[in-house]
């Protein structure tokens, strides 16, 4: 892996992977490494916990849980900025697919079924979702603000909003409340 092009680093989904040097299109940005396990093996793997599982074809993975893979820290992004490819023998490459600029986090589309399995049930936390469910809260609260003008202009034509309550029966029951308690204190 080259030397001081990327730095390990935290991001919203917990450590990362960051470019330090720009990348160009279709630039080799980083190799994933490990055992090349059976499938078999690797299921047993990831029922005791193991995370780093990357799935080369239906009879071989890949474990990367090794610290000196540094490609394990690649994280999911709806919009990714790098794709993995298959070379020869197994091997998993990261390769840009657009051009990367330095201080981006370096991001891989996981997949349909690593998706279902783990990132729905904690929702994505990638750019593109979270601009998505901020559109979705704006639109919200769009919808609620305009209920609630709504219901204020019906209470406005119907007389309920900015109509002066019965005051003198009010007055009547506020006069009417000390006087029995001190009614009451006169008897004990």
């Amino acid at each position: 892996m080259p030397e001081g092009k990327y730095r390990i680093g935290r991001s919203r989904t917990g450590l990362g992977l960051f470019a330090v040097q720009p990348y160009r299109k279709r630039e080799y940005v980083a190799t994933y490494r490990g055992r090349k396990l059976a499938n078999a093996e690797a299921e047993r793997l990831e029922a005791r916990g193991s995370r780093y599982m990357f799935e080369i074809n239906s009879r071989w993975t890949i474990d990367g849980s090794s610290r000196r893979n540094h490609a394990r820290y690649v994280n999911h992004s709806c919009r990714p900025n790098v794709e993995a490819i298959e070379r020869r023998g197994g091997v998993i490459v990261y390769i840009a697919r657009k051009k990367i600029k330095p201080e981006d986090e370096i991001t891989v589309d996981y997949g349909k079924d690593y998706f279902e399995a783990f990132i729905t049930k904690s929702r994505c936390l990638c750019e593109k979702c979270r601009e998505r469910r901020a559109e979705r809260q704006r639109g919200y609260r769009r919808k609620v603000k305009r209920a609630l003008l709504r219901k204020k202009a019906i209470r406005k034509r119907s007389g309920i909003v900015g109509a002066k309550p019965a005051s003198k029966t009010k007055a009547k029951a506020k006069t009417k409340s000390p006087r029995r308690k001190a009614k009451r204190g006169k008897k004990r």
